[in-house]
């Protein structure tokens, strides 16, 4: 029986339920102006017995918004609506992180707010289409590079949601360096192929991340900054390289000397890329003194074991929390896990947004 996962755990000054993560998931159930509604306080707050929650990506940028009815947390709308989703959380005794996602270069104008467009480090479309839900798929296009003064200009606006999503109520913010985005975009010499002060060298490369956890962290506080990472991933056309290892190994040791809380390392083999090797997680391990998130088809047993060996000190779970709102109970007693429908993943159900998305039931009501 598995017995750590289940016990307090400590992060930053926030002491967890238990050592369980909800991992951040794509929903799109955003509604008008990239605000969140009652039904993504009810989703939350269904699965606040994860020691702690990651919320989606959420944009702090109207140029990042490149997915269809994703949430955004630079306008007050966008703030009230968090409000609720913290505020429901928090009554349930959860602790809530809200995830910052800028898309970058994945991303498509039909599905962006007037006045947004598509930047990135450098002008690379990635391959692969993009779903609207007005044209259907569509290929991704060129995104525009951005001017240094740009840079340094979208650096502030993830500064500025990190301080929005603390007067929504967040105990914290996540940045999205992770699954080909905006931050990896910039890490990644596949897609970063600038000659100024961001762009050639690992040092540069790492600089657009790094800028921007000191930004947040000198702004909310070092205990409420976390990040995600995913060295092998492979997401969005950003393909493995040489070098990644000891890119990643020193990259980690910078995000210990900036003080962040923790560094959320996910493998995405269940979904196709690599395996991240032991030796990257030993590394980040050694090199980062703070928290470490590992994330990648777990379960109970896996996760006790990473949990027991020290190589973990929260563990995440994904996909499951989506069909069991009530998953810690389940993986407590062992109780089978209800399977999710994929078509509603990322899509409201022909029933509206509830089907597959608040309508799982819990196990004691499947048993009442």
């Amino acid at each position: 029986m598995a017995q750590k996962l289940f016990s307090e755990a400590k992060l930053g000054d926030l002491t967890l339920q238990n050592h369980i993560v909800m991992a951040p998931m794509t929903r799109s159930r955003a509604l008008s102006q990239n605000a969140v509604g009652d039904i993504v306080a009810t989703y939350y707050a269904q699965r606040a017995s994860a020691g702690l929650i990651i919320t989606e990506g959420t944009s702090p940028s109207p140029n990042g918004l490149g997915y269809a009815r994703i949430p955004g947390l630079y306008s007050p709308a966008q703030i009230e609506g968090w409000k609720k989703v913290t505020e429901a959380v928090h009554q349930k005794g959860g602790k809530i992180f809200a995830q910052l996602m800028h898309t970058g270069r994945i991303s498509h104008p039909d599905n962006m707010p007037a006045g947004a467009e598509i930047i990135a480090p450098s002008a690379i479309a990635a391959k692969g289409d993009m779903w609207t839900d007005t044209q259907g798929n569509q290929p991704q296009p060129t995104p525009r590079a951005l001017t240094t003064e740009e840079v340094k200009q979208t650096i502030q606006e993830y500064v500025q949601a990190a301080k929005n999503a603390i007067e929504a109520g967040f105990d914290g913010v996540e940045l999205h360096g992770a699954n080909g985005y905006l931050i990896e975009q910039f890490l990644h010499p596949a897609a970063n192929q600038r000659t100024d002060e961001y762009g050639g060298s690992d040092e540069n490369r790492s600089r657009f991340l790094l800028e921007i956890a000191q930004g947040t962290v000198e702004a909310i506080g070092r205990d409420k900054v976390g990040v995600r990472l995913s060295p092998y991933g492979v997401a969005n056309d950003l393909p493995h390289y040489e070098g990644i290892e000891p890119f990643y190994n020193s990259l980690a040791e910078q995000l210990h000397t900036v003080g962040l809380v923790y560094i959320h390392l996910v493998d995405h083999a269940g979904m196709g890329a690599p395996a991240v090797p032991p030796s990257v997680v030993t590394g980040i391990r050694e090199w980062f003194k703070g928290t470490l998130i590992l994330s990648g088809n777990y379960d109970a047993i896996r996760a006790e074991n990473a949990l027991e060996s020290g190589l973990a000190d929260l563990v995440a779970f994904g996909r499951p929390f989506i069909a069991n709102p009530d998953l810690v109970e389940r993986l407590k007693t062992g109780a089978e896990l209800a399977q999710p429908d994929p078509a509603t993943f990322y899509a409201p159900g022909s029933n509206g947004f509830e089907q597959g998305y608040i309508d799982y039931p819990a196990l004691e009501m499947i048993q009442a």
